[in-house]
């Protein structure tokens, strides 16, 4: 199968399970919402959730979605930017043990963190640190980086650097890669909307998109018209629609999965798994309805703990209800 490699953030999720949405208000964050941390608000936030007995794993959109692929058996890699520091060892030294080959640029200062706070109702609210996982640039991008891969799925808070992201579509077009790219947010979507348009029309091959991300991208469209539209774009384009499911378009074929049932317990990464698992199967050859599956069932077993590690045994089980083996 095509080998991937992801680009994006090199963040670590503190991940906090709350008791109570109080302590949001006590930290003045606001419920679901995200909001960027400076290096101040970084140390006292550290210091202030020492006691709530926080968990690590590495994170970032498109490293979780890398996570996803290394645990079905792949062999992914991932580009970003960290500090020579305790956090960016941990993300390195993460990476090794989970299967994912961190090709990652070392700068001085912090390494990101996304702190997440995750209360009774499964709700996430964040407070991301970028650190120096914000300081990828157009000049640290060159085609080493992407040598011995075949796939690229590319983190959309990207597009929030235009030189950067131009400069990683140009290049991977270059190199005859297959793209991808997760449309990230629709508030992001919203305010990049002409040149994210412009890069899918010319460079990306595989669009992921959420119900409120492909109506920002469309100018408002309906789901199933938006799915129409991104693939008249794009070779296949994806969009998901919460408990009612999945659905995607390449080349005039529709194919469609239902939601599972699940018990929600954090819906961290459950978008970077489905993504994962979509690539992972397209990879292979697979059909558009079996991506769509194989994305649905691991976002479906991701919600269901804290974070983004699931026991081997489950992964296990995973891989045999995909490969039959």
């Amino acid at each position: 199968m095509d080998r991937i490699i992801g680009i994006g953030n090199a963040l670590v999720d503190v991940l906090v399970r709350l008791e109570s949405e109080q302590t949001l208000a006590d930290l003045e964050l606001p419920k679901g919402g995200m909001v960027l941390i400076d290096d101040e608000q970084q140390r006292e936030l550290s210091e202030r959730i020492k006691g709530l007995k926080p968990a690590r794993a590495t994170g970032g959109s498109a490293g979780n979605a890398m996570l996803a692929l290394a645990n079905m058996g792949a062999r992914p890699g991932f580009v970003g930017c960290v500090a020579d520091d305790e956090v960016g060892r941990f993300f390195r030294d993460n990476c090794r043990e989970r299967g994912i080959e961190a090709r990652l640029l070392t700068v001085e200062g912090q390494s990101g963190v996304a702190n997440t706070f995750i209360t009774p109702d499964a709700e996430r609210t964040f407070a991301t640190y970028l650190g120096v996982a914000g300081r990828l640039t157009a000049e640290h991008i060159m085609p080493q980086l992407f040598e011995g891969y075949q796939m690229l799925h590319i983190e959309g808070y990207l597009v929030q650097n235009h030189e950067l992201i131009e400069t990683i579509c140009r290049t991977a077009k270059a190199l005859g890669m297959k793209t991808s790219i997760d449309l990230a947010s629709y508030n992001v979507v919203k305010d990049n909307l002409a040149l994210l348009r412009d890069l899918v029309a010319k460079y990306i091959d595989i669009v992921f998109a959420n119900e409120e991300e492909s109506a920002a991208f469309t100018e408002g469209k309906a789901p199933e018209e938006a799915l129409r539209e991104i693939a008249s774009m794009a070779e296949v384009a994806v969009v998901k629609v919460g408990k009612r499911g999945s659905m995607a378009m390449s080349g005039g074929e529709v194919a469609c999965a239902a939601g599972r049932s699940q018990n929600v317990v954090d819906t961290t990464a459950a978008g970077d798994f489905f993504a994962g698992g979509f690539l992972y199967a397209h990879a292979r050859g697979e059909s558009l309805e079996c991506c769509l599956r194989t994305g649905t069932l691991l976002a479906g077993r991701i919600i269901q703990v804290v974070g983004t590690r699931l026991p081997e045994s489950e992964w296990e089980e995973i891989r045999r209800e995909i490969l039959g083996k």
